[in-house]
């Protein structure tokens, strides 16, 4: 089956970021794309207005009458439920139906693909790259894991030559992908709901690097054979070096194999977001991009959506991030304190998943006892049923603040309205994202 043969695409979750990425890639070759989700979101409405038909009730009698095997495709994220109604439909009536990954694995397949994994970094890195490949006007497209600010979108597309691609470890769904050329930003434990044991997360990318055909890059200290290493003031092929703060860029040079970068102005904080451009570069250097398209993007790159998104009104500093790991709230929060010393800074934040929460609560305590106060939000279940014990309370216990508490989403709003701070974030991966429109208009004073 050639993936553009068909005249339909199906999407059943498809309101996920890496869905719709997909969605747009088939509407901009013209094809009809349509499918279901389960609630409206600020994305779906988005998908809406560019022509995705999307409904929001799992019911068979939804599906389009004129809806066939023969001119079908039906994709699916594996965090649709086993008792999906129209997904079950689709499988009896032997429809052809793919995973997400199995499509860009296709897409890949057919097109010098670039896959970026890393249980943390991977949607900054894509869209760096991304953006320098646009830049650079190389027949590219690009599918993020999230909403890159250059574009507002979480697809970039410019051809079809090369295609970065997310190689997602969840799921291992990575190793249905065939990049030439690969990065790998870490392989910390994560998804263990899915891998058991931490040391099977790290076989899993093993495995991935074993498919990569050209070439594979990986952050220095990462065990990998056979592969150029990225770093930030490392013994690394290719390393960035004279760092320093100018105007609110980061301003360093990069020694690479095939000579030195000099001058390299980049916006984004924190020594993890440097190595996320250190990784993009090192590809678009071996890529053959010239120096100046490189210094060009780097400088015009403002960042992805949810990925310390800074915003400032009457003396306070709010920042958004996604993190949901404890080495993201690691990252997010040094990176505070190395941009705003002696500063207090109110975290609030929603553990994403029982699981995760249950199997890293010593690691999410030690996180969180960065901050000066904590406000944490029950646990967003995503996929999951709730496991007795595990609740944000409980968590709680391995935090060492004295000011710490724990409040419903629905409440979060008015504890943070009654609290004193000089820095706010906000993390996680559920729907967290709700209450950013109206703490920025609290703090503009239109609420």
């Amino acid at each position: 089956m050639g993936i553009l043969d068909k005249k339909y695409y199906y999407f059943i979750g498809a309101g996920g970021i890496g869905m719709s990425a997909l969605e747009r890639y088939f509407n901009s070759m013209g094809k009809s794309v349509l499918g279901y989700d389960k609630t409206p979101t600020e994305l779906t409405n988005q998908l809406i207005k560019e022509g995705i038909d999307i409904h929001f009730n799992d019911d068979v009698k939804s599906i389009p009458s004129d809806i066939n095997q023969e001119n079908t495709l039906v994709i699916y994220t594996p965090a649709i439920p086993k008792n999906h109604q129209e997904l079950n439909y689709f499988f009896d009536q032997n429809f052809d139906v793919l995973k997400r990954s199995e499509v860009l694995g296709e897409i890949t397949k057919n097109t010098y693909g670039i896959g970026v994994a890393g249980t943390h970094g991977k949607t900054t890195t894509s869209s760096i790259l991304g953006h320098i490949l646009k830049v650079a006007d190389l027949e590219s497209t690009a599918f993020l894991g999230g909403i890159a600010e250059n574009y507002q979108s979480n697809m970039i597309l410019n051809g079809s030559k090369y295609t970065v691609a997310e190689a997602d470890e969840f799921d291992r769904s990575f190793l249905k992908l065939s990049p030439k050329v690969a990065i790998i930003t870490s392989d910390d434990a994560d998804h263990l709901d899915i891998y058991g044991e931490r040391e099977e997360v790290k076989k899993s990318f093993q495995e991935f690097a074993s498919i990569v055909e050209e070439k594979l890059f990986v952050r220095k200290g990462l065990s990998f054979s056979n592969a150029n290493t990225y770093g930030v003031n490392e013994d690394a092929d290719y390393n960035a070096i004279n760092v320093r703060i100018q105007d609110g860029y980061y301003i360093f040079d990069v020694e690479t194999p095939n000579g030195m970068l000099v001058d390299i102005k980049f916006q984004l904080p924190g020594r993890h977001n440097m190595e996320n451009a250190v990784a993009a570069i090192a590809v678009a250097d071996y890529l053959g991009v010239s120096s100046e398209k490189i210094h060009e993007a780097l400088a015009t790159f403002i960042g992805v959506k949810r990925r310390f998104n800074r915003f400032e009104a009457k003396g306070k500093i709010y920042i958004d991030d996604y993190a949901h790991h404890p080495t993201e709230l690691d990252a997010v929060i040094k990176s505070l304190r190395e941009l705003y010393p002696n500063k207090k800074i109110l975290g609030v934040f929603q553990p994403h998943l029982f699981t995760r929460t249950r199997d890293f609560a010593e690691e999410f305590g030690q996180s969180l006892s960065a901050l000066d106060e904590l406000i944490l939000l029950d646990i967003y279940p995503a996929r999951e049923l709730p496991i007795e014990g595990i609740t944000s309370k409980w968590l709680s216990e391995f935090v060492n603040l004295t000011e710490k508490s724990v409040y419903s989403l629905e409440k979060s709003l008015e504890a943070i309205k009654s609290k004193e701070f000089d820095i706010l974030l906000t993390v996680g991966a559920g729907n967290i994202d709700t209450i950013v429109k109206p703490i920025k208009e609290w703090l503009k004073g239109e609420a």
